[in-house]
């Protein structure tokens, strides 16, 4: 998920360096909405990831 919002962070930059403003705008969007998803699922992950059993 990271690897596609770094993607679209990267098309946004390479579209606002060329004028494409709408473009760039529509991929910068998108990769926020993948980063803030990535850290919302990474969050989880470290809250309820695996759980180790109880020493004996």
């Amino acid at each position: 998920m990271l690897s596609w919002a770094i993607a679209f962070f990267v098309i946004a930059l390479i579209a606002a360096v060329l004028g494409f403003g709408g473009i760039a705008g529509a991929a910068a969007g998108i990769a926020q909405i993948l980063f803030f998803i990535f850290l919302v699922l990474f969050v989880l992950a470290l809250i309820f990831g695996r759980r180790r059993p109880p020493a004996p």
